[in-house]
């Protein structure tokens, strides 16, 4: 069972829960509307106390503004999740009628702030009885809440003025059965690829997967910094020795995750509406973290701080999400496998494949994103700044 912490990291549901708004509250009344809960999570927020010029402790400041992508990300998702169930009852669908997520594609068109809610507007696409899709279009209020320091948006935020969208994805859910004829045909995982790498020492005791992993930002706060990201437990093995002398499309990472605290699999009772799908959204806003921070350092410009920001991102399951559910009382680790197989123009790519403790690959992530470096004067500049 993973170990408990002292720091107060928020579960999946508490990190990522919506509330439905009241219909016509906002906006359209053809779409269904939810708000974020809780402020995002803020990437560098949590960094620890350093050395200033004097040898007093201080903290100089964050690293960014922006809220952590991959919280609107899984939230707009988990609105369509919402909507989706309850159409199911509505039209009263059987368990095996329930249709699985297939994939999010999503865009970023303007960075959040995590000192006011998210609002998420959901319409419909199709209403196939196989696979059926939904538009979600979101937007922040132009003002901060005046609840944020509370740490809770409470829904009269909702009737604060809205900005324009912020992030618009189309979510798609199919139909689960099995594999035709019989066929299931991946790689060999990375549980065997990587197997002298991944057996020389316990899983737990790699380091856990830097808060901003900037090589820059990692030497100056160290490799054993865990930060207070939320819903998961991860750390990042050491592929420094493999990487070497490969050509930058033949690097990877590996980062191993597992859940902080039980996320029910089942959606019925009274367990929230958790379930499986919400189990596949888990492993995607997991795999969004520091992806193309980690592109920038195998582009060789990690002590340069530039600016990265996601531009578009795709999640597709390749499984039933039955597949994706993460036990909590096993033992066993998840392995994002990351690679970089593109950098042009003032961008990059992540690609990573996602792998349960089993060795089954059941999703993949392909984001592109912006992905620019000052000359070594200009960061250090805007580090001293901080």
């Amino acid at each position: 069972m993973p170990p408990q912490y002292p720091d107060p990291r928020l579960s999946f549901q508490e990190a990522m829960e919506v509330v439905e708004l009241t219909p016509g509250q906002v906006g359209s009344r053809q779409s269904k509307w939810y708000m974020s809960k809780r402020p995002a999570h803020l990437p560098g927020s949590d960094l620890p106390l350093v050395l200033d010029d004097t040898g007093a402790k201080v903290l100089k400041g964050t690293i960014h503004k922006a809220a952590f992508g991959g919280c609107v990300y899984a939230q707009a998702a988990l609105s369509t999740c919402r909507t989706l169930a309850a159409e199911e009852s509505k039209e009263g669908l059987s368990e095996d009628q329930r249709l699985d997520l297939h994939s999010v594609h999503g865009y970023f068109t303007a960075k959040g702030y995590p000192d006011r809610p998210f609002l998420y507007s959901v319409s419909p696409v199709n209403t196939s009885n196989t696979f059926r899709a939904f538009s979600v279009t979101v937007h922040q209020t132009t003002v901060p809440s005046p609840h944020a320091a509370e740490g809770i948006f409470p829904p009269s935020d909702a009737n604060l003025p809205l900005g324009p969208p912020c992030f618009t994805a189309i979510t798609a859910f199919k139909r689960p059965e099995p594999d035709s004829a019989g066929i299931s045909m991946a790689e060999e995982p990375p549980q065997e690829r990587f197997a002298s790498i991944l057996s020389s020492r316990d899983p737990s005791s790699w380091p856990p997967s830097p808060p901003v992993d900037i090589d820059l930002i990692v030497d100056l706060f160290g490799r054993e910094t865990a930060g207070t990201f939320p819903c998961v437990e991860m750390r990042k093995v050491d592929m420094t020795a493999y990487n070497e002398g490969r050509p930058i499309h033949e690097h990877r990472e590996l980062l191993l995750y597992r859940l902080l605290q039980p996320l029910p699999a089942d959606g019925s009772g009274d367990r929230g509406g958790w379930d499986a799908n919400a189990h596949a959204l888990v492993h995607a806003f997991t795999v969004d973290r520091n992806g193309l921070l980690m592109a920038l350092n195998h582009l060789g410009l990690g002590q340069q701080i530039g600016r990265v920001a996601s531009l578009s991102y795709s999640f597709v399951v390749h499984v039933n999400t039955a597949l994706t559910v993460m036990n909590y009382d096993d033992p066993g680790w998840w392995i994002q496998e990351a690679s970089f197989p593109r950098a042009a123009a003032g961008r990059a790519v992540i690609m990573s494949k996602v792998w349960s403790p089993s060795g089954v690959h059941i999703a993949t992530e392909y984001q592109d994103g912006l992905c620019r470096a000052y000359d070594d004067s200009k960061a250090r500049a805007r580090l001293d700044k901080l």
